[in-house]
């Protein structure tokens, strides 16, 4: 059983502490950290609820400050929760004091902090990874299985879009999602582009386009309903991202654009053999869809254009594919778990640095393109981890 002290009691937290308490069976919460004591105190009453029902974990402790759980001595790896702007900080303290590291995405704010917390992770010889974990759930992982086995061909190219109009009408503490390391492509561009890399391998460059359209924004949610926030940072940026193996990635990410809740993720894979739509790489399940050629409905020989519809056709022809592995419910602390059984038998990780610094290095890059007006290559590499095996028991990962 490794043993994980949670930094960070913030709204994401509430997952994190369900799947660490009643599903991940290798990992064991010690204790609990924030800044607002009451979120610690919450928290740990949330465990105890579990305890109650029949799960079989201990009662976290309350550390007074992030310090008190780096110096103890049962802590093995820090779960890094807290708000993006302060991963960078929190994780360097914890290298620091020789803890293993676990955190929320991003992996930091900017490249210079990323490019600081892998030199030293390297340095003290210590296991450092991150979310997003959602790539090894059940529907990335069904998608990879169709990829890697050729099911589409080569890859050509992907188009992935994340269009909403923010966050600040259903998020209890929003602002920052509008400050330094938010807006839309560091909050949800992890998703998209791990998943991408994940699916296609190492990219090469980016080029991008970005702007701010509303410099204020006004919280619609309790209980900071009626507040103002000013706006940091571009809240709509698209570009392209070349990959190493002569695919091009489409991504635009934007909280400024009205859309239907259930119509902001678009996520397609093009292949010389077909097409896979590839489920919301914000979740850990499905639907998978892929469109071939010898699907095809037969229909008129003319135009697709010029056919009349009283709804979007898009998925005329798809057809379901079943999947094909475990965790295709909301399983974050899945990465986690996955990195302590690594601690302990020495194995690889799948959400690992590497993966999150090159994952950082394409989100950074889509600004500077606009800023600079340029193509800018990138300097990590980046080799994609093993896909993930079926084992027996729920909870407990491949050895």
């Amino acid at each position: 059983m490794v043993k994980v002290a949670m930094i960070g009691v913030g709204a994401i937290s509430g997952i994190y502490l369900k799947n660490i308490t009643t599903v991940f069976k290798e990992v064991e919460l010690v204790g609990v950290c924030d800044l607002i004591p009451e979120r610690a105190e919450k928290g740990v009453q949330t465990v105890k609820e579990y305890i109650e029902a029949g799960a079989k974990a201990p009662v976290p402790k309350i550390y007074k400050d992030m310090y008190e759980a780096f110096n103890d001595p049962e802590v093995e790896v820090v779960l890094n929760l807290t708000r993006p702007y302060e991963h960078y900080g929190v994780t360097k303290a914890a290298l620091e004091h020789g803890k293993h590291v676990f955190s929320e995405k991003p992996l930091a704010a900017d490249m210079e902090e990323g490019d600081e917390l892998v030199a030293l992770a390297e340095e003290k010889g210590l296991l450092m990874g991150g979310a997003p974990d959602t790539f090894m759930g059940a529907g990335i992982q069904t998608v990879r299985k169709l990829v890697d086995d050729g099911y589409i061909g080569d890859i050509v190219a992907a188009n992935c879009a994340m269009i909403c109009h923010g966050h600040e009408t259903w998020h209890p503490d929003p602002e920052f999602y509008y400050k330094r390391a938010g807006g839309p492509m560091m909050d949800m561009g992890p998703y998209y582009v791990t998943a991408l890399v994940q699916l296609i391998g190492e990219a090469k460059g980016v080029i991008g386009m970005t702007k701010k359209t509303f410099p204020e924004r006004i919280i619609t949610s309790e209980p900071h309903y009626g507040e103002k926030i000013d706006v940091d940072i571009d809240t709509h940026l698209t570009g392209s991202i070349a990959f190493a193996n002569g695919a091009v990635a489409q991504i635009c990410t934007t909280f400024d654009v009205h859309y239907a809740p259930g119509a902001q993720c678009r996520f397609e894979l093009y292949g010389t053999r077909g097409t896979i739509c590839v489920p919301d790489p914000n979740t850990f399940g499905g639907p998978v869809l892929v469109y071939r050629p010898e699907d095809q409905v037969n229909g008129q020989a003319i135009d697709p254009g010029l056919i009349a519809h009283n709804a979007p056709q898009y998925y005329t022809g798809y057809k379901e594919v079943p999947l094909l592995f475990d965790y295709n419910e909301n399983s974050r602390a899945l990465g986690l778990s996955d990195m302590c059984k690594a601690l302990r038998t020495g194995r690889d990780f799948r959400a690992n640095y590497q993966q999150q610094h090159h994952v950082l290095e394409i989100l950074t890059s889509f600004e500077k393109s606009s800023r600079e007006g340029r193509y800018i290559p990138l300097k990590t590499h980046y080799t994609r981890t093993a896909p993930m095996q079926n084992n027996p028991m729920h909870g407990i990962l491949d050895e």
